[in-house]
């Protein structure tokens, strides 16, 4: 029973992240308004103009509705560096002087003490009360980090706004043996930046939210398993 157990949460496991992405792909699919087809005449009359052609000689054919789809180009490129040294010291010293009465070596007392015994032989001197501290620290830390995303993929206008701007989503799903891809991309971006091919670049999109994500066998072999992501939570060094 114990071992059936631990099959079944093996394989719960196993399927989590790929049930995720899952979810988040309902999310990026694509918005189509709702379209209302009507007969038309396709009687031909000979004259170059045909109404069925849809302006094929003026019209702009570049994305601006609410379901009409571009092209992204991607060409991402990020790099960051960070470098930081610290180095502290401090040093304290200081020293008492105390008055030779305390240490008994003023005469007119060690006269007085030598009647009574005492012949006086304390030789503490002021130098011999001093104290001091030294302390210092030294760190060093440097961080690195380059990524760099290139390629294009298609997305569709989710929504129109009111100054003209659109507003695009979309996702690229890529199969690979036991293991799935997913590259998804939503911003919002000015039409005079669509080119005339209908395509756009990705520095163009502001609010730009691009991920590229995977699931299956080899993601997750590249990921702790989930006992050790809980002694990371807990563990106290």
């Amino acid at each position: 029973m114990i071992k059936l157990i631990l099959i079944l949460f093996t394989l719960f496991l196993s399927s989590c992240s790929t049930y995720i992405e899952n979810k988040k792909s309902v999310e990026f699919e694509p918005v189509h308004k709702e379209i209302v087809f009507k007969e038309e005449d396709n009687t031909i009359d000979g004259s170059i103009y045909n109404s069925t052609s849809s302006g094929f000689f003026a019209s702009d054919r570049r994305a601006k509705s609410i379901g009409d789809i571009l092209t992204v180009t991607l060409n991402e490129s990020l790099s960051a560096s960070k470098s930081t040294t610290n180095t502290t010291s401090k040093t304290d010293t200081f020293g008492v002087t105390l008055p030779p009465l305390v240490f008994n070596q003023n005469p007119a007392v060690n006269a007085a003490t030598g009647l009574l015994g005492n012949k006086g032989t304390d030789t503490l001197t002021a130098a011999d009360v001093a104290a001091g501290a030294n302390q210092s620290f030294a760190g060093a830390g440097t961080a690195a980090q380059t990524n760099t995303l290139t390629g294009s993929m298609t997305v569709t206008i989710i929504k129109v706004f009111p100054n003209g701007n659109l507003e695009i989503k979309g996702q690229k799903k890529l199969v690979l043996n036991d293991g799935s891809e997913y590259l998804r991309l939503s911003g919002i971006i000015r039409p005079e930046d669509i080119s005339a091919s209908n395509t756009i670049a990705s520095s163009n999109i502001a609010d730009a939210r691009i991920t590229y994500t995977n699931a299956g066998v080899y993601a997750d072999s590249t990921q702790p398993g989930w006992l050790s992501k809980i002694f990371r939570q807990v563990t106290p060094f």
